[in-house]
């Protein structure tokens, strides 16, 4: 009877914590530099969020080990809904399976709690390859297989496997070029130093406009609003090809769901906002604003994809 009592004590203590939640500032870590598509989803949402929960948000960027750092920082941190952090592709599809071994268990770990939003990936030529659309490029890399370059903001990173997961889907032999970074990527991409590259649309559409790179095919699902006249990857002749940079929202393990459900709904009201809508809508992003499960669901779709196309390539992060 005493520990039924105990549990019911606890029980209450916890409902009335999820009841008052939150009374402090609440810490969303980011992690990766800022400046990225990652840090402008977290700053876009978290500004709505804090309208609807009465407090601060305080964005925390920590970059370091392809996120592993932050992520560690975060499982391991106390479930009460104060820590937070910027789920990612890296972090939660892709690293699993190119790190022998991590620190903590991205299954086991963390709370999903939503899924904020979609950035779609492009695959992009430097204005002097001679394609007009992604097939064309498949012929030309078939017809002198090894001789074009592609580079990426790092070996392992989302750009990376976007070109391996193309090549495996294609059957074409280009050669990977990692940089340090997005940045120095795009410089040697837009001089031509390299002949193609895959990235979320904010780095390379200043270029595309400018005509110094060119559109190919867009990996997402659906065509984007501003390249109506880019057909995806598998309208081009691959179905089911589909990749993308996305963000969510995730907390330590074992989080009270009280505090869970209410974190969920800010963070989906936040996502659908005008603000964040306007906000997204600049970079063909997608808002989302899922509930836990579909978002658990979306990264276990997504683990089941990338572990493929990492295995297939093998692919080891530095």
């Amino acid at each position: 009877m005493r520990f039924f009592l105990l549990v019911l004590v606890f029980l209450l203590c916890e409902t009335a914590k999820a009841q008052t939640f939150p009374v402090k500032p609440i810490r969303l870590v980011v992690p990766f530099a800022p400046g990225g598509s990652s840090s402008i989803v977290a700053r876009a949402v978290a500004a709505e969020m804090e309208k609807g929960l009465g407090q601060t948000i305080v964005v925390d960027n920590k970059p370091g080990g392809g996120g592993n750092v932050a992520m560690l920082e975060v499982a391991k941190a106390e479930p009460d809904g104060y820590t937070l952090i910027i789920g990612h592709v890296g972090s939660l599809a892709m690293n699993p399976f190119m790190y022998d071994k991590l620190p903590y268990d991205v299954d086991r770990d963390f709370t999903p709690i939503s899924l904020l939003a979609i950035v779609p990936a492009i695959f992009v030529v430097h204005e002097s390859v001679p394609a007009k659309n992604l097939n064309e490029f498949v012929a030309l890399a078939k017809k002198e297989p090894g001789k074009l370059y592609y580079g990426s903001a790092g070996n392992g990173s989302a750009g990376h496997l976007a070109m391996e997961y193309l090549k495996q889907a294609t059957g074409i032999d280009i050669q990977h070029v990692p940089y340090k970074g997005t940045g120095p990527n795009v410089i040697d991409l837009v001089a031509g130093r390299t002949q193609a590259a895959s990235a979320g649309t904010p780095p390379l559409m200043p270029h595309v406009k400018s005509g110094k790179l060119r559109v190919i095919a867009v990996g997402t699902a659906r065509r984007l609003p501003t390249l109506p006249e880019v057909g995806t990857v598998a309208e081009q002749g691959y179905p089911g090809f589909e990749t993308s940079q996305w963000y969510g929202l995730n907390g330590p393990a074992k989080m009270p769901d009280a505090i869970v459900k209410r974190l969920t709904e800010e963070a989906a009201k936040a996502a659908r906002s005008p603000k964040v809508l306007e906000r997204f809508a600049a970079d063909d992003a997608e808002a989302v604003g899922s509930t836990p499960a579909e978002y658990a669901a979306f990264i276990k779709k997504e683990q089941a994809r990338w572990s493929k196309v990492v295995r297939a390539a093998n692919v080891k992060a530095d």
